[in-house]
């Protein structure tokens, strides 16, 4: 019996959205992949698309090892328990810290699974979650990236834990506290996602800056206090107006540009901190920042990168808690087929998280 059930998964097959080169991602059925002893096999039924899926397909990414299944921001049922796992149950809805780590090198020692030397993310090295099955590796399991989720929670919001737990990781680095005053730079989907998370965390003011009156709109009915275009109103003037001159306590820049990584030294106090959340791109990274203002205004400059495995439990804890934030940032859902829809959609402003279901 046993070795029919093998014979009959090898015969399976499903879709999945496959990564071969830049301009080169396509829609096709694969085989299901076999759950070892020591593995999870997840039922897909959400993945969100994230603006690295979108980078990787304009430009490509060296990190993805083509062909490569794609997508890291993923949830899905339990289908299968390999014999040698312990704690988990078919039937039980999972999300990952989708950036595997080694658990052994310097920065996994520290807790910092993120900035792991040898990381191995989903989508990247291992298969992804644009996919109706996906397994999850030993190596994940047994440095406890694996995170389940509440049974009621829907999984389009499940879907949105990863990008939220990479928030959680910009608020924890700015060390907020209750009360602050938090600007964040960019209403995409990210930037709304900080905004939310610094009120999770008790900010007491936000100010969301962005060029897109489109984006701006969608920001609005996310509990931000002040909503302005920055090309339209005077960022610096209405930062002093709100905090009496002194500048806000946690300044966050969530646009992968460079004017606004530089200019967010004129809004933070003293002793404040700034978190360069975006990337920019390679080779047009550079900034020029006054080490003046930084220097004599005791400033933390701090960078974000990714999420570790607690954060995302927080993440799951704050979806859980508050379903009608992920209602409004998931705000549309697709078939699998649908992935370049989902890239034009991205690319027009119109939707904040699109979330492929399969």
């Amino acid at each position: 019996m046993k070795a029919k059930t093998v014979v009959d998964i090898k015969m399976k097959k499903m879709k999945a959205i496959v990564y071969h080169a830049p301009g080169d991602i396509r829609l096709e059925e694969i085989p299901v992949p076999l759950c070892g002893k020591d593995e999870l096999r997840v039922k897909i039924d959400a993945c969100a698309v994230c603006g690295t899926d979108l980078k990787a397909f304009k430009s490509g990414n060296p990190r993805i090892k083509a062909p490569q299944i794609m997508g890291h921001e993923f949830t899905g049922l339990i289908e299968t328990v390999g014999e040698d796992v312990k704690d988990f149950s078919t039937g039980e809805r999972v999300v990952m810290a989708t950036s595997v780590s080694c658990g052994e090198c310097f920065y996994c020692q520290q807790g910092w699974n993120n900035l792991c030397a040898d990381v191995a993310p989903m989508g990247f090295t291992y298969p992804g979650g644009m996919a109706e099955y996906v397994v999850i590796p030993e190596k994940a399991l047994r440095n406890g990236h694996v995170i389940k989720v509440p049974a009621g929670v829907k999984a389009e919001h499940a879907a949105l834990a990863e990008p939220l737990s990479c928030a959680v990781n910009s608020l924890q680095n700015c060390n907020i506290e209750k009360g602050d005053t938090v600007v964040v730079i960019g209403a995409g989907p990210m930037g709304i996602m900080n905004a939310c998370i610094a009120r999770e965390l008790g900010a007491g003011k936000i100010i969301l800056a962005e060029l897109n009156d489109i984006r701006l709109a969608q920001a609005d009915g996310f509990g931000v206090d002040i909503l302005l275009n920055p090309q339209k109103q005077d960022l610096t003037e209405i930062v002093m107006k709100e905090t009496d001159g002194i500048g806000a306590d946690v300044v966050i820049v969530a646009a992968p540009a460079a004017q606004p990584q530089e200019q967010a030294l004129d809004l933070v106090r003293k002793r404040g901190t700034v978190c360069l959340f975006a990337s920019l791109p390679a080779g047009k990274s550079m900034l020029s920042l006054d080490s003046r203002k930084i220097h004599y205004g005791e400033i933390r400059v701090v960078g974000t990168s990714d999420s570790t495995p607690a954060q995302v439990v927080k993440a799951v804890e704050l979806l859980t808690a508050a379903p009608e934030m992920t209602e409004k940032l998931a705000t549309h859902k697709l078939k699998l087929d649908d992935i370049l829809k989902s890239f034009e959609l991205m690319q027009s402003g119109e939707s904040l998280r699109v979330v492929l279901t399969t």
